[in-house]
C-alpha cells in the first residue's frame, strides 16, 4: 500500500491525504470529481499522442514479462496475451475513442491487491525513457488511469463485503 502511494504522489498532484480521501470515494463520484478532471486535463495530450511510438516500443518490450508476472506471481487468471490491447486502449484513449468506465470494466476481474501491487511496476516501466518530459508525461498519465482503477476496485471491495 505505501508503495502504490508514494507511486502515486510522486506522479500524480495529490498529496497522501488527497489519495487516501479519493481511494474511499465511490468511483462515480471520483469520476466526476474536479480533482480527477484537473488531473486528466492537464495531460499533455499533443506530447503524449506525438511519443506514442515511444510508448509502444516501451510497452511491447515491458509488457510481455509484466504479464508473466501477473499470471504467475500474482495469480491473476485473465491476462492479455500481447501487449497490443493496453497499447490499442491507451491510443483509443487518448483520441478520445475510450472511456474510463471501459477500462474499469475491462479491469473488475483483477482482483484488488494484485491490481495494487501491480501498479508501481507498470509505472516503473516507463523509467527507460530518456526525455525526462516524455517519460514522465507517460508515468502521470498510466498512473492517472491506474488511480481510476483502484478506487474501483476498492468500491467493489467494499460492496462485497456489504452484502
Amino acid at each position: 500500500m505505501r508503495s502504490l502511494l508514494l507511486t502515486f504522489t510522486q506522479n500524480l498532484n495529490f498529496s497522501e491525504n488527497q489519495l487516501e480521501e479519493i481511494l474511499s470515494k465511490p468511483l462515480i463520484e471520483v469520476l466526476n470529481s474536479p480533482e480527477l478532471q484537473q488531473e486528466l486535463n492537464s495531460l499533455d495530450t499533443s506530447l503524449l499522442k506525438e511519443t506514442l511510438p515511444t510508448a509502444g516500443g516501451v510497452l511491447a518490450k515491458e509488457l510481455p514479462p509484466f504479464y508473466n508476472w501477473l499470471k504467475n506471481e500474482l495469480g491473476v487468471r485473465r491476462v492479455p496475451d500481447s501487449p497490443d490491447h493496453t497499447t490499442t486502449w491507451v491510443i483509443g484513449f487518448l483520441h478520445n475513442q475510450e472511456s474510463l468506465t471501459h477500462l474499469v470494466e475491462l479491469h473488475r476481474p483483477v482482483p484488488r491487491p494484485a491490481l495494487e501491487a501491480s501498479i508501481p511496476r507498470l509505472i516503473g516501466m516507463f523509467e527507460g525513457v530518456e526525455d525526462a518530459q516524455v517519460r514522465q508525461e507517460w508515468q502521470k498519465a498510466i498512473a492517472a488511469l491506474c488511480l481510476v482503477l483502484v478506487v474501483a476496485a476498492r468500491e467493489q471491495d467494499r460492496v462485497a463485503v456489504a452484502i
